[in-house]
């Protein structure tokens, strides 16, 4: 049976992750009595209600933000030429393979009391003082939007190339203006990719901890802060729980939501999709809205009589002229922070400066010369190394089993697997930590292994799902007629060609573990210092060069992991053309 084969990914699921995350609910719900009275506890008290609407606020306006600026940056990339696109999507999502408290690190570094904007703008006689950009709402949204901005462009991406432009055409041809042939033909059908940016950015939004932590002040605290400070305060396990499952339950509103088909294929069979978002007070207009389109007919026909054969002309330079700054600012705004951060490292001075008045590597001296960077930053690939091994073989034995089992059965096991990576992180973090506090393990590094790779999991799964669907099971029909049995099949035929996704799976697996920071604050009680955490604790107590360094390096890794990509991608290609070369006579 090819479900079996996910046994021990689910086996690691439920004994970390799913069990306690049970246990929590039923104690939020003080069973066995089961009532409600922690809920009412939590909902009087004034000061948690701001909190949970704040933290929804600001999820909200965030994600709105990301819309905005996304949508049409997506929008652009995709009407460029192919090798300007390929470009812009590296571009994209270079940003977010970089870890993401060294870009919050970095918006400190620009909009501090001295940094980069205040120096300038003192420097150019625009101000007398330094203004306070940063410990407040407008820096948390700032750091937020840079943070999730490629979780917004990038659904819309894989969802927009895959649109035929000749629609587009044809509603132009037909009369149609550019903005109605975009909004009544090209935006209905690029809807899923604009729903799983919504969901993604929201979700990812209201556990966030770090960047409301290092660029908020007091009144810009989330929901995630106040659960944080209940574990660390040793407080009771409802006292944990209650917000947590509040968090969670806004999670499951937005994903009954959002989760439905908003791209127009749920209406009856043998109907049109319907996509239309005009309220129903509207439909009572419909009679006069029909009279008013016939009588505007006739003009509608003329105009486009007259401008059918009319070239683009000034008006058309003008629109490419304007896409292109957008997305040259869009690019500027997720790629800027890092640049200053990796120029700002090189500096020769005690402190920060942007530009740098002198050159130097003294920092990333004083970073290979300090053991307690050097032994974080070991533990980090050890740990990484560790999860990426572990979560790879069990998530693509999950996902090569899953690939074969009735839809039915999929479905909600596929929903099992990717709830760690769907819920909030803050949420997550507190039921592995409930779980391995049950197992003893808390502190260890075993125990992190293991709370890193409930979401590593999720990655490996879903990389290797992907490219298990375009794979062609007739391949290993063909290797079993010649007799051979299926671990030589799969070993033989089908890992070669499905060895770019499980690479890609371990690559983002390995990355899950060496950016975790949350989580394994909880985990390891600062009794093991991971490079992210040495980090944290040294940008929370002053604002060191040498995390500038460091920053530097962690910005330049992506750029190496897409490179290994590449190589496992282009070796599997050459595997797969001199697989099925055919020999002549």
């Amino acid at each position: 049976m090819p479900i079996l084969l996910s046994v021990p990914a689910f086996a690691i699921l439920l004994a970390v992750y799913a069990i306690p995350i049970v246990e929590l609910f039923l104690a939020s719900l003080d069973a066995p009595s089961f009532s409600l009275a922690h809920y009412r506890e939590f909902f009087a008290e004034g000061a948690n209600i701001t909190v949970l609407f704040q933290t929804i606020e600001i999820s909200a306006v965030a994600t709105a933000i990301c819309v905005i600026i996304g949508y049409p940056t997506a929008y652009l990339i995709v009407a460029a030429s192919k090798r300007l696109r390929i470009v812009l999507i590296v571009l994209v999502f270079i940003p977010w393979l970089t870890n993401g408290l060294v870009r919050t690190y970095a918006w400190v570094v620009i909009l501090g009391d001295r940094g980069l904007l205040n120096n300038l703008m003192l420097e150019l006689g625009l101000i007398s003082s330094p203004l306070h950009l940063v410990y407040n709402r407008m820096a948390v949204y700032i750091g937020m939007v840079h943070i999730m901005l490629p979780a917004m462009i990038l659904p819309l991406l894989s969802v927009m190339l895959g649109i035929d432009k000749s629609l587009v055409a044809a509603a132009r041809s037909m009369g149609a203006r550019p903005f109605v042939a975009f909004w009544r033909v090209f935006l209905p059908l690029s809807l899923p990719g604009l729903r799983s940016g919504l969901l993604l950015t929201f979700i990812f939004c209201l556990g966030f901890y770090i960047t409301p932590a290092t660029l908020g002040g007091l009144n810009d605290a989330m929901l995630s802060t106040f659960i944080v400070s209940q574990v660390e305060a040793v407080g009771s396990v409802a006292s944990v729980a209650v917000p947590s499952f509040v968090l969670l339950a806004v999670t499951i509103v937005v994903l009954s939501v959002l989760g439905l088909d908003l791209s127009g294929n749920q209406g009856r069979e043998g109907q049109p999709a319907q996509t239309s978002f005009r309220p129903s007070w509207l439909l009572s207009f419909g009679p006069l809205i029909r009279y008013l389109s016939e009588l505007a007919a006739s003009h509608r026909a003329k105009r486009w009589t007259a401008e059918r054969y009319k070239a683009g002309g000034n008006s058309r330079r003008s629109a490419k002229t304007v896409g292109g700054v957008w997305v040259a600012l869009a690019i500027f705004f997720l790629l800027f922070p890092g640049f200053v951060v990796m120029i700002m490292s090189f500096s020769d001075k005690p402190y920060l400066e942007f530009p740098p008045s002198g050159l130097s590597l003294q920092w990333y001296r004083s970073f290979f010369n300090d053991p307690s960077w050097i032994g974080a930053f070991w533990t980090s690939v050890q740990l990484g190394i560790w999860v990426a091994v572990l979560s790879t073989i069990v998530g693509t034995l999950a996902a090569y089993g899953l690939s074969r089992t009735h839809p039915r059965v999929r479905r909600p096991l596929t929903m099992v697997i990717l709830s760690p990576i769907t819920f909030p992180s803050i949420v997550v973090g507190v039921s592995v930590y409930q779980g391995l506090f049950a197992l003893g393990m808390i502190g260890t590094q075993s125990g992190i292994i293991l709370a890193h790779t409930v979401g590593a999991i999720g990655s490996v799964f879903i990389i290797v799902s992907a490219t298990l669907a375009n794979f062609d099971r007739r391949l290993e029909q063909a290797a079993q007629s010649m007799r051979a049995g299926p671990l030589r099949t799969f070993m033989r035929v089908t890992l070669p060609l499905i060895r770019p996704g499980v690479i890609g799976g371990a690559v983002f697996a390995f990355l899950h573990s060496f950016d975790e920071l949350v989580i394994t604050s909880l985990i390891s009680v600062f009794s093991i210092r991971t490079l992210p955490l040495k980090m944290w604790e040294d940008i929370r107590n002053q604002i060191d060069p040498t995390i500038a360094a460091v920053g530097s390096m962690l910005t330049v890794l992506p750029v190496l992991w897409l490179i290994v990509l590449y190589v496992g991608w282009w070796r599997s290609r050459l595997t797969a053309q001199s697989g099925v070369s055919v020999p002549t006579t």
